[in-house]
């Protein structure tokens, strides 16, 4: 159950769960920074996976999938803030500042960095933001993004490279990235930037190598995976839906009964 999921301008989210909760949000656009007040955030990336635990901070690099579970403590809710850094605002503070990147192309996806005093301070300094959140002008929330950003090179100056690098995704193996990707949930557009495509090049390059559409091909994709995973893992369907790419449990179940002809439940008791 959702206690609150608020945002207080456009570029500010505050979360706070008493029970486990799945972030819906798959691809990043833009670069995030997120503090963890309370709980655990468990982050899969094409990567690995990473975990946010109290007083952490992750910085998320901008262009690349991602999921996100969030877990309250044994006795304390879910809370965090997440920041999103807009491309244009940090091209604007390069100017003013006169910055950019050391080197072409960051290779850092996300960092976890050990929050102190002064970033605690940030944070919470965000709280009046969140409760009067209509009264959050754009000219104040470009001030808080500053100080973050100034507070961010202070503290942690190797974050230069990622904050100021402004490459977007080049082409790349298409079998190979949507072999690895499948499973996250986003439009086919995203598939498409992440592979250095345009959507029309990368539906032609798709066909060509798969023989067969980007949207059928991952449905049927999705549920092969999930039938190997019921019948050989003994995994249940509420337990793979979502990391298979499934928006609910209902729209699983329907896939699954059309392409099989029969339901999740019924396959081990016929094996």
């Amino acid at each position: 159950m959702s206690i609150e999921e608020k945002d207080f301008g456009k570029a500010f989210l505050y979360s706070c769960y008493v029970d486990k909760a799945f972030g819906h949000e798959q691809f990043i656009p833009e670069h995030v920074v997120m503090f963890q007040l309370s709980g655990e955030t468990h982050f899969d990336h094409e990567k690995g996976k990473l975990v946010t635990k109290e007083g952490q901070l992750l910085v998320a690099r901008r262009n690349q999938l991602a999921k996100a579970f969030k877990y309250p403590s044994k006795n304390t809710a879910y809370q965090s803030i997440a920041i999103l850094l807009h491309t244009d605002r940090l091209k604007k503070y390069a100017l003013d500042h006169q910055l950019s990147s050391d080197k072409k192309q960051s290779t850092d996806i996300n960092i976890l960095l050990e929050g102190d005093a002064f970033i605690k301070s940030y944070f919470e300094s965000l709280a009046p933001y969140a409760e009067a959140s209509d009264r959050v002008s754009p000219q104040m929330e470009t001030i808080k993004i500053y100080e973050l950003i100034t507070l961010l090179l202070e503290r942690y100056p190797s974050l230069k490279n990622l904050l100021f690098d402004f490459s977007e995704p080049f082409k790349i193996d298409l079998e190979e990235f949507m072999l690895k990707n499948y499973k996250y949930n986003v439009p086919l557009e995203n598939f498409a930037k992440l592979s250095g495509r345009s959507l029309a090049s990368f539906k032609r390059d798709f066909e060509k190598i798969f023989r067969t559409s980007p949207r059928k091909w991952l449905q049927e994709k999705r549920l092969s995976e999930a039938y190997f995973l019921i019948e050989n893992k003994r995994k249940r369907p509420v337990d793979i839906y979502l990391d298979l790419g499934f928006e609910n449990l209902s729209h699983f179940y329907a896939s699954f009964k059309e392409k099989f002809g029969i339901t999740p439940a019924t396959i081990n008791s016929i094996a």
